[in-house]
């Protein structure tokens, strides 16, 4: 039987296997947790990794503005969507098995030639070979999440590939215009606004019905402006988020102040994503008080701007800025419970790690979860 002639369900293994547990009520134990979770790149990819230790009822919603590396490649020669985040995304959900691993490193594989097929990920050719032949975006995802047995679903926030233009300021005041999601990440000085092209792209149905029915949806790690902020400037979905009876919830970046958010405290960050929010309105709030500075001062201005903070420690506690997946799956766990707890301002083990603030450096650090355009694209 060919791919093309397979039904629908026979496609759907990991979202036939949420549908079965939407018994219940909201918050009913016989089923899991309904999360939706949206960003991009690496941020996205930890984010996933925590989340598919509480719950198999996942749908990633990613960004889809890349242009650097395999996937600018791959725009440059066709009309798809760069399948390098959604990627990401779906290695992240691979099944506990020896299937899992194995598929999420063949999809993880790059090409190291003297070559056309240098650098390209065997993953992206994958994704774009099943959009070819099934000639829809988000049927080929579903394909490639029922090879991975993925415990989730992974959608692209809109079905026209998207580029990114932002206005930067450099040091010395002076403003520019940059265009290209790997050109915004990169460049030199502070991003003080940025839009989508085009700015009313299509939205999947499936990602719209997702928030609808979600029991929290979770935005953030990641690079704040090129794989977080997208989402809310995108019409539909910023509507389908307020209007979603979910709760809502960001996670803060480990590191800031370096590449897109050049000189940037994560109470900025908190600022310029609540200002973009609109009528979305968030209820929570995570952050790492061993790896921010300003943590404490985040918390106050969360609590006054209507948001509850729930301070753990989700990193893997070596000096670089990685989330952890079970501390993360852990925090996870008390958010869904309530569970807050409370922080002292004179706990002395934490504000001494807080003025050693983990910050990323510009270019393609590996132990980073900074998106490394130009490298895992």
């Amino acid at each position: 039987m060919s791919i093309a002639s397979r039904s629908r369900r026979l496609r759907l293994r990991g979202a036939d296997r949420s549908a079965s547990a939407q018994r219940g009520g909201r918050g009913a134990p016989q089923r899991p947790v309904r999360v939706v979770a949206l960003g991009g790149g690496h941020g996205l990819a930890a984010n996933l990794r925590a989340l598919r230790l509480l719950t198999d009822d996942i749908t990633a919603v990613v960004t889809v503005a890349d242009n650097g590396g395999s996937s600018g490649r791959i725009r440059t020669e066709m009309p798809v969507l760069p399948p390098g985040d959604l990627r990401m995304a779906l290695a992240a959900l691979c099944e506990d098995s020896e299937w899992g691993s194995i598929w999420g490193d063949v999809i993880q594989h790059r090409f190291a030639t003297d070559g056309e097929l240098d650098g390209h990920a065997l993953g992206n050719l994958m994704i774009v070979a099943l959009w070819q032949i099934l000639e829809d975006p988000v049927e080929g995802l579903d394909q490639m999440a029922e090879l991975l047995g993925a415990r989730g679903r992974v959608l692209p926030m809109a079905l026209d590939p998207l580029d990114i233009e932002a206005r930067v300021v450099g040091a010395d005041g002076s403003a520019r215009t940059v265009s290209g999601q790997y050109q915004v990440a990169t460049a030199e000085g502070r991003v003080e606004d940025v839009r989508l092209i085009p700015p009313r792209p299509r939205v999947p149905v499936d990602v719209l019905e997702a928030i609808g029915r979600a029991d929290w949806i979770i935005l953030g790690p990641g690079s704040w402006y090129t794989s977080v902020l997208p989402h809310l400037m995108i019409p539909e979905i910023a509507e389908a988020i307020a209007a979603s009876p979910a709760r809502k919830g960001i996670i803060t970046n480990l590191s800031v102040g370096a590449q897109e958010a050049e000189g940037m405290t994560s109470l900025d960050m908190l600022d310029v994503l609540l200002a973009r929010a609109g009528d979305c309105r968030f209820d929570a709030l995570v952050a790492d008080p061993t790896t921010l500075e300003d943590v404490l001062e985040l918390a106050e201005a969360a609590q006054q701007r209507g948001l509850r903070t729930l301070l753990r420690q989700v990193s893997v506690g070596d000096g670089t800025p990685r989330h952890d997946p079970v501390r993360l799956a852990a925090a996870y766990r008390d958010l869904f419970d309530d569970a807050y707890g409370d922080v002292e301002r004179g706990d002395d083990r934490s504000a001494s790690r807080r003025k050693r603030p983990h910050r990323t450096t510009r270019g393609t650090d590996p132990r980073t979860e900074e998106d490394t355009y130009g490298a895992d694209g």
